[in-house]
């Protein structure tokens, strides 16, 4: 078996893990979620309109105020939402998995042991600055 092979062998692995399958579930059940999926499209009308309200040559300060309060509201709406909550959560876990894998991945391409090499523990940071963990 080339590595190629052994890579979608880790693909089928991951697809058959608990964290991809409940983020494949919570993802099914945020799209079936009407009053949620209203929200959002709701959500991205109000930017627009707070894009095209701020473009404005002469901007009327009240609706853009108006806007921006809708905006955070239905922001607010939608992250509050059961599904959503469970949805935020279970892709969480997938892409730390994700980030875990690609971590070993990396640190196997520069020479470590693949028996013994573990990725940095506490997640990723964001600041290249601080982590010795991507190599």
């Amino acid at each position: 078996m080339d590595i190629i092979e052994m890579t979608r062998e880790l693909g089928k692995a991951l697809q058959n893990d608990d964290r991809f399958i409940a983020y494949t579930l919570a993802k099914q059940a945020n799209d079936n979620d009407k009053e949620l999926n209203d929200d959002i499209e709701k959500f991205s009308k109000l930017r627009q309109d707070l894009t095209t309200a701020m473009s404005a040559e002469d901007k009327d300060t009240d609706l853009i105020k108006q806007l921006d309060e809708d905006i955070k509201s239905t922001y607010q709406k939608i992250m509050s939402n059961k599904n959503m909550i469970v949805f935020q959560s279970a892709q969480t876990a997938l892409e730390n998995l994700v980030t875990n894998i690609n971590q070993i991945i990396s640190m196997c391409a520069n020479g470590e042991d693949p028996e013994t090499c573990q990725p940095p523990t506490g997640g990723c940071s964001g600041s290249c600055a601080t982590c010795g963990g991507c190599g």
